[in-house]
């Protein structure tokens, strides 16, 4: 169970990631991304940031390859923001609760249909 703490120190990362990948970032790979959680560790040495993002499987391989170039801009932003005692280590990995969510509906509507 994460602390309260922890859960503010997560969304206070998620929110100035956000921010700065929609106004600093010029980087053409990067297509409609939206960063849906931050997984600090208690020691913040690393962040695990899960992005959902808008398009195909090349789409958000090509995003989550811009996101990774653009580390050191996005944690010197991190540490000018936040000013915590450490700033993480940033790991971008997709958040695939969109794609379930719509496969299980899919399965769904099929059992529906041939009930």
């Amino acid at each position: 169970m994460a602390s309260d703490r922890m859960r503010r120190v997560d969304e206070a990362v998620r929110q100035v990631l956000s921010d700065a990948v929609a106004q600093d970032l010029q980087d053409p790979r990067i297509g409609f991304v939206t960063m849906t959680s931050v997984k600090t560790s208690p020691d913040l040495r690393q962040a695990r940031v899960y992005v959902s993002v808008l398009g195909d499987e090349a789409q958000r391989a090509a995003t989550l390859a811009g996101l990774t170039s653009a580390h050191g801009a996005l944690q010197r932003r991190l540490a000018r923001d936040l000013r915590l005692k450490r700033t993480p280590t940033l790991e971008f990995l997709y958040d695939d609760t969109t794609d379930r969510a719509m496969r299980l509906e899919e399965i769904l509507e099929r059992e529906a249909d041939g009930a």
